[in-house]
Order: structure tokens, then C-alpha cells, then sequence
């Protein structure tokens, strides 16, 4: 017999309790209306029918994709009638897979409204450009026999500066809420995980929380009520003894003053740990923290272990991955330090 495939050294750990809190308090801070759960990209990382499962039990009726294969991996976890598909059918094949599936699509233009009555009908979800100029209907074609043809089931919008304090929010709603007196729908929604903490205005039917369901805050009023999902840890693979003068990594861009007791890490770019944390990121164990030293290699980090002169080889540590905290460290936003982390994280 075959001995058993090895396990990775390299595992990302999502704390369900902490993503169950997430979306209740993201649920209170709603009020009349629902909130529903931004999933595509497999969850933002951290596994997308896991959370699935998680969200449901917790009381999660709506969930979000971008593409149609993000939808059929959710198959059989969640109801299909349950699951946006924010990208709209492109084509006749997309617009009969999602009758034959009874995915929702959500409907960007005049274009896709043909292809969805054309393959059929049914209900659907209707996007409105409020102003972000990315995928959606424009107010102008509102009115068009295409739109007035279909059963839309949710009239939504996309909030483009809803962590920010700014005019183009009001504005949005407005449009928004014109929309809404123009179209016959069922249900609306507008607001994001920052676009809740704007107020009842924004919320219509059903919220739309994404990044802060996993631990991202994109404002400061979600600071109080948002708690780490995703911790990312990585196994040490070997220690070494530096003496000074030692350099560390490509292009030596650290050298020892002292000697110094070294770890390499089994993580590297190819791994979401890109090279913008080169001298500044760290791994914690027990509390301590243990600075990275030199250049992040594709497979491999280097870190100072002269707070933690306990830990061998083979020992696992997490990296220091609190998303606001590591956004302002590494300069990467909170969505791509989640969306980065490689497949070769078990999860």
C-alpha cells in the first residue's frame, strides 16, 4: 500500500464562532431588513462551502457570487434559488443553465434581459448603476419593454464610497431609491459591509456584507462588532544559527549584527505572502512576535526567533494577520490579503 500523502505545511484556520458572530451583529446592524453574505471567490479564501454551511446555521438566507462555476460548486449546500449570480448570464448557454439550475442571475443590461426572456424567464435580480460605472443597467434603459418584462426579484445597487464620508453616497441612494419607484420588484438592496453602518436609508430589504463578514473592517463603525475569522499558520522546515555578518535572503537586504537564532518558514509569495512584507510582517507563537528578516522568497520566509528560543523545526506558527492591521502594515487592502492565500493552504 501507498503511504499516506504528507499534510501541507501550511493551513489556513477559520474560527466558525467568530464568522457566526460576524454576520448576526452585520444582521442587528441591518435592522428591518435581512443580511445576506458576499461568497464569491470561494468565500474571499477561506472556502466557500464551508462558510456556507456556517452562514446557514447561523441564519443566512441569501448568498452572492460573481460567476456561474462559483454557483455549481455551491450545489447541493445551498438552495439554488438561494444563490446570486452577480455577472449575469453573457450568452443563450448561461441564461439555460440558470433555468435549468434555478440559480438566480442578476440582470446588468438590456442585452442580458433579452437573453434571460428569450431562454425563457422567470424570476431574476436586477442590477441598477447608481454611479460605480461597473456592471449594471443605467437609469435610462429603465424604462425599456426588456426591463418591464421581467419578474425581478431584487432590485440592487452597489455602493462605490460607502467607507468613506462622501457625497457620492447620498447621491447613490437617490438614484437608488428613483429605481426603485420605476421598476417593479419584490425586494431591494443597496448597502455592503461599510454601506450598513450609513443607516436604514441604505438598507431596503436585504444587506449585502462581504469582507465584513471575515474579519475586515472597512470603517471605523464596524470596529466594535467585527471579530478575526481567518488565521493563517505555517510550519518552520528548519532553524539556523546566524553569525554576524550573515546575510539573509536574495539580494541580502538584511544582514546579522549579532549572532542569531533563524527560522525559515514553509510560506512565500506563491503562497499570498507577497514580497511587500519583505522587513516588515511577522509570525506570532504564544504572544511573541517574530519579525521577518530580508527578502520573502517564492517558497519560503525567514524569521528572527529570538522570541521564541523554544520552537524547533516541525513547530507551527500563525502569521500576524489581523486584517486591518495588516493592511496599514503591508499596503495591500484587507480584500487581498484574503483573496491572495494560495491553494496550497489546507483549509
Amino acid at each position: 500500500m501507498p503511504a499516506d500523502l504528507p499534510a501541507p505545511p501550511l493551513r489556513l484556520s477559520i474560527d466558525p464562532a467568530a464568522l457566526t458572530a460576524n454576520w448576526r451583529a452585520l444582521d442587528r446592524l441591518s435592522g428591518a431588513a435581512r443580511a445576506g453574505a458576499a461568497v464569491k471567490a470561494d468565500a474571499y479564501g477561506l472556502g466557500a462551502r464551508r462558510v456556507a454551511r456556517i452562514l446557514l446555521e447561523a441564519g443566512c438566507e441569501d448568498f452572492f457570487v460573481a460567476h456561474w462555476s462559483e454557483a455549481a460548486d455551491l450545489l447541493g449546500t445551498i438552495a439554488p434559488q438561494r444563490i446570486a449570480v452577480l455577472h449575469g448570464p453573457l450568452n443563450a448557454s448561461d441564461a439555460a443553465y440558470a433555468r435549468d439550475t434555478a440559480l438566480r442571475p442578476v440582470i446588468n443590461s438590456l442585452h442580458q434581459a433579452r437573453l434571460w426572456q428569450e431562454a425563457g424567464g422567470g424570476l431574476c435580480h436586477l442590477m441598477v448603476d447608481t454611479g460605480i460605472n461597473r456592471l449594471g443597467l443605467p437609469l435610462d434603459d429603465l424604462n425599456d419593454p426588456a426591463i418591464a418584462g421581467l419578474q425581478v426579484d431584487l432590485l440592487l445597487s452597489h455602493l462605490a464610497s460607502a467607507d468613506e464620508a462622501s457625497a457620492q453616497n447620498a447621491r447613490q441612494c437617490a438614484r437608488w431609491n428613483a429605481a426603485r419607484g420605476t421598476v417593479t420588484h419584490a425586494r431591494a438592496s443597496l448597502a455592503n459591509s461599510a454601506g450598513i453602518t450609513l443607516g436604514p436609508d441604505y438598507h431596503g430589504d436585504l444587506t449585502r456584507p462581504g469582507i465584513a463578514l471575515y474579519g475586515g473592517v472597512p470603517c471605523a463603525a464596524l470596529v466594535p462588532h467585527i471579530r478575526q475569522v481567518a488565521r493563517p499558520e505555517a510550519q518552520l522546515i528548519q532553524i539556523r544559527e546566524l553569525q554576524v555578518g550573515d546575510s539573509v535572503g536574495y539580494n541580502a537586504t538584511f544582514t546579522a549584527s549579532a549572532p542569531m537564532r533563524v527560522g525559515i518558514v514553509s510560506l512565500g509569495y506563491a503562497d499570498g505572502y507577497l514580497r511587500c512584507w519583505s522587513g516588515k510582517g511577522a509570525m506570532l507563537a504564544d504572544g511573541a512576535r517574530l519579525p521577518v528578516l530580508g527578502h520573502i522568497s517564492m517558497d519560503m520566509t525567514v524569521i528572527d526567533l529570538a522570541a521564541a528560543p523554544e520552537l524547533g523545526e516541525g513547530d507551527w506558527i500563525a502569521l500576524d494577520y489581523a486584517l486591518p492591521a495588516a493592511a496599514a502594515a503591508s499596503g495591500l487592502s484587507q480584500y487581498e490579503l484574503l483573496t491572495a492565500l494560495g491553494r496550497r493552504f489546507a483549509r
